[in-house]
Formats: structure tokens, sequence, C-alpha cells
């Protein structure tokens, strides 16, 4: 009879990070807090353990475009790991937030040393190499109001694996106006009627409902 084989146990990324020895430092940050800018040195990864970071290029005349939106789980700085000397965008907490600062050496001793970790690690860049070339797509084709619908279920992580989120953090008509690419004006505009229609509330936050689905499956 052959020995029965234990199940093996689910990676824990968290749990893992936590018995990183050396190059890890953890901290909080409030609302609004900077946990980097644009042009800082870059030689570390951060890892949000909770709440919500957003990234933010700014031009030369100061125009400012929200390129990414962060969530538990998710890795960002990694152009370090490539080369990049500085950073390229600025890391700002649109909630509070506990983050993870991972200096460069460690990660790639992690790369090199543990496959569970680098498996994982190659997943996240996929992931995100997929939603920038969605973003683009929907920045090409679909109107400000269908994007501003998907940015919205997005936040509330619905058509995740992980359990939708309804009732998200606040987030400021301005900060949508740069993720969505168009005016607060317009922003408010679409919030109101889709407020009207039923497809969001506001209720000690911002409850999204899963019809505003119904804005972007609509020609």
């Amino acid at each position: 009879m052959e020995p029965t084989r234990k199940p093996k146990t689910p990676f824990d990324l968290k749990i893992f990070l936590i018995k990183v020895n050396g190059g890890r430092t953890d901290a909080e940050y409030r609302t609004n807090d900077h946990v980097f800018s644009q042009g800082d040195a870059a030689n570390s990864v951060f890892y949000v353990k909770e709440g919500k970071v957003k990234l933010t290029v700014f031009s030369k005349q100061g125009k400012e475009a929200v390129v990414a939106i962060l969530k538990d789980g998710d890795f960002f700085g990694e152009g370090c790991l490539a080369g990049q000397q500085v950073r390229m965008a600025t890391a700002v907490a649109i909630t509070e937030c506990s983050v993870m600062k991972l200096e460069k050496e460690a990660v790639v001793r992690l790369l090199r040393e543990e496959p569970a970790f680098s498996e994982l690690f190659m997943a996240h860049l996929l992931s995100r190499n997929i939603k920038i070339e969605e973003d683009l797509v929907d920045q090409l084709f679909n109107s400000s109001e269908k994007r501003l619908a998907r940015v919205l279920l997005l936040l509330a992580n619905f058509g995740k694996e992980s359990k939708p989120e309804p009732l998200i953090p606040k987030i400021s008509q301005e900060t949508l106006a740069a993720i969505v690419g168009t005016t607060r004006s317009r922003v408010s505009f679409f919030m109101n009627r889709f407020r009207k229609l039923g497809f969001i509330e506001y209720n000690g936050g911002l409850k999204i409902h899963s019809s505003l689905l119904n804005v972007i499956l609509h020609d």
C-alpha cells in the first residue's frame, strides 16, 4: 500500500513575506500620504498588505494622470528590478494603508531561491501587463461614461476571483477623473446619473451594485 500523501499546503504570500530575513520594513500610511514620489531613487519593491494606493504621473506642465489603483496583495515599484534608477510615478495612499517595503537585493534573492515566490511574482507581472492592455483598449474605444463604470466595478472587485466588495472607500471625483481621463464635472454628471438609475448609492461610503455592468454592456 502506497503511503498517504499529505495535501500540499497553499503558498501564503503574506506569511512568507513576514518571515523574510533582512531587507524588509513595514509602514503605516494615512490617506493622502506619499509612499514615494516621481523622481525618487528606485531601490525597493513595495507590497500592499492592506488598503489602496494610487500611482500617478505628472507631466512637466504639472498635469496629473492616474495610471493604477492598487489594493491588498499588489506589488508596486518593481521597475527597479529592470534597472530603473528613479521612480517614474508617485505612489499615494487613498485609504489608510499598511505597506511592506522590500529592498531590491532581498527581492532578487527571493526570486532566485524561492520558486513559489518567483511563480507568484511572475503571475503578478503578467496580470499587471494584461491590466495595462485592457486600460489602453478602454481609453481608445470606450466613452468616458463606460470607462468610469469600469473603474468603479474594478475598485469593487467585480469580475475578479476574490469576492466583490460592493462598498468601496471614499474616493474623490478628482481622482476618478484622473483615472478615467476626463473632467471632474463629467464624472459628477455620470455619478449622479448612476445614482438616479440605482447603479450606485452613497451610504457611509460608495456602494456599487452589479447592475452597473449594464453601462458597460449597453451599446
